[in-house]
């Protein structure tokens, strides 16, 4: 459970395993590197951080991780919330929120969390990707046509407003370069797979900007220098005021993490057919993002596409992952120096193809073709991480997935009112089960098909009221009840306490594992009486005569009238 991938792998590691990990990790650190300054800069840090956060964030999620192939680092899911983050509480703000989160993350695979992560609904993960997708595509517009905006904001709409007016200020040149990098970016894998276009486009761009001296903003003009060598770490100062200062970012960062990462690593599953370890994989993440803010870099999840990448270029081991933390470091070192040359316009052509393959129209469309309560969910989760924020909309949507979820629930539940003859068998394993002898005269059968919990409760109780003579048997079959819940227990125990102040005896049959359970750990099963628990119909059918015969005779005989003379 708690075992890295890499320990695994090592087991039966060879030569020419280490050959195509050697390769794959030398690309994906490649392809990594203009991400992680892409990402750093459209959060509105300084491009070292990225690189720090790939670096360091990559060689822990590797080391530990329990997946085989995941890559980690900064990711564009990141963008929206690091730079609200900042803009609310500095970026020391963002440094212990990212800490704290870390520890969350270990917390929550210690606790065995992470299968319950796999479980949030489609439609909330496809809304808030796609609304983050179109705050990234907004928010890289200015650098992508070189405008000067008036102000800086991480609300959408008022980004949209300097957008607007500041469209005096497009620099043509700055456009140009943008849309050949797009260009670039959507048409060079069908010329040649095996070198990135995202590099293509840095060193394109940059050699151009240099050589013919274009009047276009680059990383250097922007953000000075980029340091070529990592910081010292320093864990942060928290104080009790600051961790409940921080709480809130520090939950989103962690629950957005888990879900990134656990969704990259089912997803790199299904290309290698392999099966990662959810729980090791939250600890490492939780691990990686405590060193990355340690070293002041930015949160650190499981990235799609470079994991992507990895898989198809032969990489097959958490090695893969190693050589790439460590290709990104010595490209640190080494070009640390050259990328302050590189255009903003072209990072901005990055991000924004980078939006565009997380928008996923296609299944979106293909979304709301589906039910309205899945439309309903992915809207809501959409807007309210566009109006408001991620947090939000994640909570919202939710809360409307499970609602939504019992209202389904409770409608594939039935409770039925059997009368005094058995229907026809249907099905033969219903022949095999069912009783066709009539039901004796003061007996009522009701049968409950489904869980039976707080959702159905209610159809269990209208169904006990709708016969007004009460009856001296009542018997509840269960056969068909997988689960039942407290509710579904207290709605036994009020139907038992009712029946009991009418002269009704009320008799349970069938009963499968998990209710029988559930009744026994309430101490409830003296309530109803053992002998009034029956492991079939049949028998419950011979305890309602017992308790019908026993009670006839039980009654004076009324004395005969004397004939008339």
């Amino acid at each position: 459970m708690f075992k890295p991938k890499l320990l695994t792998t090592l087991e039966s590691y060879d030569r020419q395993q280490f050959t195509r990990d050697l390769i794959a990790g030398v690309i994906v650190g490649i392809v990594a590197l203009p991400l992680c300054i892409a990402f750093a800069i459209a959060s509105g840090v300084s491009p070292e951080r990225g690189l720090i956060a790939g670096v360091v964030g990559g060689l822990f999620v590797s080391l530990l991780g329990g997946s085989r192939v995941q890559i980690g680092g900064p990711a564009g899911a990141f963008v929206v919330i690091v730079f609200g983050i900042i803009a609310e509480y500095g970026l020391d703000g963002l440094i212990v929120s990212t800490f704290l989160a870390g520890i969350l993350l270990i917390v929550f695979g210690r606790f065995r969390l992470g299968s319950v992560i796999k479980f949030i609904p489609l439609p909330v993960v496809t809304g808030f990707t796609s609304g983050i997708a179109m705050i990234i595509f907004v928010s890289q517009i200015a650098d992508f046509f070189g405008m000067k905006l008036e102000g800086q904001t991480a609300n959408f709409f008022e980004k949209i407003y300097f957008l607007a007016k500041a469209t005096s200020s497009i620099n043509p040149t700055a456009a140009v370069i943008g849309g050949a990098s797009v260009f670039i970016l959507l048409v060079w894998h069908k010329v040649l797979k095996t070198v990135p276009g995202s590099l293509v486009v840095l060193l394109g761009s940059t050699l151009a900007t240099q050589l013919w001296g274009l009047p276009v903003e680059t990383i250097g003009s922007r953000f000075g220098e980029i340091p070529s060598m990592l910081p010292m770490p320093q864990v942060p100062d928290l104080t009790f005021a600051q961790i409940r200062h921080l709480v809130s970012p520090a939950i989103t960062i962690a629950v957005l993490v888990a879900i990134e990462s656990l969704l990259s690593a089912v997803v790199a599953d299904g290309m290698i057919g392999g099966k990662h370890r959810s729980n090791m994989e939250l600890v490492a993440q939780g691990v990686a993002n405590i060193g990355s803010s340690s070293f002041g870099g930015l949160p650190v999840t499981g990235a799609i596409a470079r994991t992507a990448t990895n898989v198809r270029t032969g990489g097959r081991t958490p090695v893969a992952g190693i050589i790439h933390a460590v290709t990104l470091l010595l490209l640190m070192l080494v070009f640390a120096p050259y990328a302050q040359m590189i255009p903003l316009s072209a990072l901005a052509a990055i991000l924004v193809v980078v939006a565009y393959n997380m928008f996923e129209w296609r299944s979106f469309v293909a979304m709301l073709r589906g039910p309205k309560s899945d439309v309903a969910i992915l809207l809501a989760t959409l807007a309210l991480t566009v109006i408001l924020d991620l947090t939000v909309a994640i909570e919202v949507g939710m809360v409307m997935a499970v609602f939504l979820f019992m209202k389904r629930m409770s409608g594939a539940t039935e409770v039925e009112l059997i009368t005094h003859e058995m229907r026809e068998p249907t099905t033969l394993e219903e022949t095999d089960v069912l009783d066709r002898s009539l039901i004796p005269t003061g007996v009522q059968v009701y049968e409950i098909n489904g869980p039976f919990f707080f959702g159905a409760v209610y159809k269990f109780r209208e169904a006990m009221i709708q016969v007004s003579r009460p009856p001296k048997v009542r018997i509840i079959r269960m056969r068909k009840v997988p689960m039942m819940d407290s509710s579904g227990m207290q709605a036994l125990v009020d139907v038992h306490n009712v029946s009991k102040r009418r002269g009704t005896v009320l008799l349970i049959s069938g009963l499968n594992r998990q209710p029988h359970d559930a009744l026994e750990k309430a101490g409830l099963i003296d309530l109803f009486g053992t002998e009034n628990l029956l492991p079939t119909f049949e028998a419950a059918i011979d305890r309602a005569k017992e308790i019908i015969a026993a009670e006839a005779a039980a009654q004076p005989k009324k004395k005969e009238k004397p004939a008339s003379s």
